[in-house]
């Protein structure tokens, strides 16, 4: 409690605390989807290899129309970066190498490191099929952040579009998205080059931070917010039971069709409902975090905001990896495909969060500025981080 009263007497008055509650919500999301639905298989060697419960349990698809709250990271991340932006002191292009920095630092830390780690681990009598499971869970979420950066480049742009077309400025992203989807997925998809998909990565990740833009620019009130959340979930109901749109919203293994990599349709329509409610509830959830027990948390979250995102899939393989020269582990070793695995992997969870905090402990350097850094040491970083790239991507 002494912390909690700590952390209320340092936050300063104008602290938006209902976005930075809902950035906390989106970021926990992330290990809590990674660690719940994620699993692995044990070969004849000893080896791990990636599972998903999602293959065995349908039913459990809903779990991820919960943890998928990409669509609210980016809604609060637009709102955030046009505050931002407003308050630069000095240039447009000294703001986005400053933002920029900020997430190019631990990506390029964790990279680094498991560089350095993998053949002291591969001496130590890992398999490398082990290690190249690893590095791809490593890799998974890293996407995000170039993604992310690549649309904060875009606020000035956003922006402009706000002023201009204010809650409207995000439509024709989502009918881009719908454009792209008629084509892969229409009467005509088999003539349609696989690559197409492509085409939905940027405005459908543009899509929810375009909206944030709008709600920071004052743009998107409530009669807005309510439109969103009703025809959101409204779109979101008709892909699933009309158009036979996949029910997860996270890749399963064996499956043709996948609506996060690149983003469907069915993911703007869930980032829309997400949106719309977020932004209703924004002043109860202020209310809410007035009180220190509760704000002091999302602080803390937030302040490990790159820490979590990049570090936590290794959290889970500290446990699974060393489990994995014992046998069958229940939960982290045995194949997700039982009502007593998904009992067990709930049971692993305090565990991942522990280790994710004692990482976090001495990750946590990376999200500062490197002030201190030689250029030589960051040439070296800059080399490793290449190498862990491909090695993971299954270049090398």
């Amino acid at each position: 409690m002494r912390l909690a009263e700590k952390i209320e007497a340092r936050t300063p008055a104008h602290r938006d605390r209902a976005v930075d509650g809902l950035r906390a919500c989106a970021l926990l999301a992330v290990p809590t989807g990674h660690w719940l639905l994620g699993g692995f298989t044990l070969d004849a060697d000893g080896a791990l290899h990636n599972a998903s419960p999602l293959t065995a349990f349908g039913f459990f698809a809903p779990v991820s129309w919960v943890l998928q709250m990409l669509g609210i990271f980016f809604l609060v991340g637009g709102y955030a970066s046009v505050l931002s932006y407003h308050r630069r002191a000095g240039s447009t292009a000294q703001w986005l190498k400053q933002r920029i920095a900020r997430l190019g630092r631990p990506v390029l830390g964790v990279t680094a490191v498991w560089a350095a780690m993998i053949p002291v681990l591969y001496a130590l009598g890992v398999p490398g099929t082990t290690l190249r499971t690893g590095s791809t869970l490593v890799v998974q979420p890293l996407w995000f952040v170039g993604v992310y950066t690549v649309v904060t480049a875009l606020t000035p742009c956003c922006v402009r579009l706000a002023r201009r077309l204010g809650a409207w400025a995000a439509a024709p992203l989502l009918a881009s998205v719908a454009v792209v989807d008629v084509l892969r997925y229409g009467p005509y998809a088999d003539a349609v080059p696989s690559w197409l998909s492509v085409l939905n990565i940027l405005p459908g990740w543009l899509f929810a931070y375009q909206l944030g833009v709008s709600w920071g620019e004052g743009r998107l009130g409530h009669r807005h917010a309510r439109v969103l959340l009703v025809g959101g979930a409204a779109l979101f109901t008709v892909l699933l039971l009309v158009f036979d749109y996949p029910a997860s919203m996270v890749g399963v293994p064996g499956e043709t069709r996948t609506n996060s990599h690149p983003p469907s349709l069915l993911v703007l329509a869930l980032a829309s409902a997400q949106s719309g409610a977020a932004i209703l509830l924004r002043d109860r959830i202020a209310r809410l975090l007035t009180r220190p027990a509760l704000w002091a948390p999302v602080v803390v979250v937030n302040l490990s905001a790159m820490t979590i995102l990049c570090w936590h899939q290794t959290a889970m393989l500290a446990a699974a990896v060393p489990a994995s020269f014992a046998g069958a582990v229940p939960g982290l070793t045995t194949a997700p495909d039982s009502l007593g695995w998904i009992l067990a992997r709930l049971a692993w969870l305090p565990l991942f969060a522990g280790l994710l905090v004692l990482i976090g402990r001495y990750a946590r350097r990376f999200e500062a500025p490197w002030t201190k850094t030689t250029r030589a040491r960051r040439a070296a970083a800059g080399l490793l981080a290449a190498g862990f790239a491909v090695f993971a991507l299954g270049l090398a």
